[in-house]
């Protein structure tokens, strides 16, 4: 049975990384089309205004708690999460199970040529591991059907897009229904960080919820993402929380 809580209107799995694999390759042995979407504080926030991209996400087969955010307003929700299923990291144990189980991998989106580097870096992770070929593209639906050529022509296991969201989930969602790839996951800044464009949070940053604070000592063009995803979203959560608890009260 799948075990979701809701937070500020859009449903979350309570998943662990095993359970997220698991998942993964129940929809590789079904064959396709799966989406997997990870969500974050931004993506909260995004699908509020959003019908769209709310419609996305309230659509996938498996939605994980990606963020420290999405943790906290569980918590104060009283429906607690059992923890974090980020998109990095799920990439890289895909990759890892990919290498073991011989799926292959299709890298789409982030910029040219970076697709490729995190493609090499995943394979000097995971000795054997197939990619079935890397294209940065465009989420513009004019280039939709020469990269839908291209990946129809891969056959891939499982398609990376790195558009950011929400344009790389709703391409998913669009060309699903034809591509029929088994599994499909949008994964934000994940081939950037693999590539190394982006430096990787320590891993205490990251275990502490303070990847959105190390993000804007070293990326501070991204404030304004970050005042959405941190102080916005918790008070948003709050909020919530206390028109709950205050319903509850009245009943």
């Amino acid at each position: 049975m799948r075990k979701r809580v809701t937070i500020l209107g859009v449903a979350v799995d309570d998943v662990l990384m095993d359970d997220a694999i698991a998942a993964v390759a129940r929809f590789i042995a079904d064959g396709g089309p799966h989406q997997i979407v990870t969500i974050n504080p931004e993506f909260i926030m995004e699908a509020r205004r959003n019908c769209a991209f709310r419609q996305v996400l309230a659509a996938a087969d498996l939605a994980t708690p990606d963020g420290f955010g999405i943790i906290l307003a569980a918590r104060w929700r009283g429906t607690p999460l059992r923890g974090r299923v980020t998109g990095v990291a799920l990439t890289e144990r895909i990759a890892a199970e990919a290498a073991q189980r011989g799926w292959s991998l299709f890298l789409l989106g982030a910029a040219p040529g970076v697709a490729e580097r995190a493609a090499a870096a995943l394979q000097r992770a995971n000795p054997g591991l197939r990619i079935a070929g890397c294209y940065a593209g465009s989420p513009h639906p004019d280039d939709e059907p020469a990269i839908r050529e291209r990946i129809l022509a891969a056959k891939p296991d499982v398609l990376l897009v790195a558009y950011g969201h929400p344009a790389q989930d709703l391409w998913i969602a669009r060309n699903q229904p034809i591509l029929r790839v088994p599994v499909a996951m949008g994964v934000g800044g994940t081939f950037d960080e693999l590539a190394g464009v982006v430096p990787r949070a320590p891993a205490l940053v990251q275990r502490l919820g303070l990847k959105w604070l190390y993000r804007l000592l070293v990326q501070p063009w991204r404030w304004r993402r970050i005042m959405t995803a941190v102080p916005l979203f918790l008070w948003t959560a709050l909020r919530e929380r206390r028109s709950f608890n205050e319903s509850h009260a009245q009943e």
